[in-house]
Order: C-alpha cells, then structure tokens, then sequence
C-alpha cells in the first residue's frame, strides 16, 4: 500500500450514530462533497470502511 486516497465525504451526517460522526471527523472530512487526501494506511482504510455507505474513496498515484 503505496500512494495516497482521495476520500470525499458525499451523504450528510444528519440521523448518523455518534461512533460514525467521529469516524469522519477523524479523517478530517468537514462539509459535504469536500475531499481530502490522506496516505494509504491499514488505519485510514479501516476508517474507510467502518462509514463506506457516507465516503467515495479512490486512489491518487505517487506524485514522485
């Protein structure tokens, strides 16, 4: 695992349990539709699949 993801938060957090809320504040998404980039890590992925019914996440290539 190499490389960065590019996580974009895109359903509201409107009727969302208080675990999944923190989840996605954790990985720094703050509004609707708004990305972030984050290195690929067995951690990040982990968060990424506790919430993958709220996130659109795809892989970004090394910018080396």
């Amino acid at each position: 695992m190499s490389g960065e993801l590019r996580i974009t938060l895109i359903k509201g957090l409107s009727g969302r349990s208080e675990h999944q809320r923190r989840v996605v504040r954790g990985l720094g998404l703050t509004r609707l539709n708004r990305a972030v980039v984050r290195k690929d890590t067995p951690e990040i992925r982990g968060m990424v699949e506790k919430i993958k019914f709220l996130v659109h996440m795809e892989e970004v290539g090394d910018t080396k």
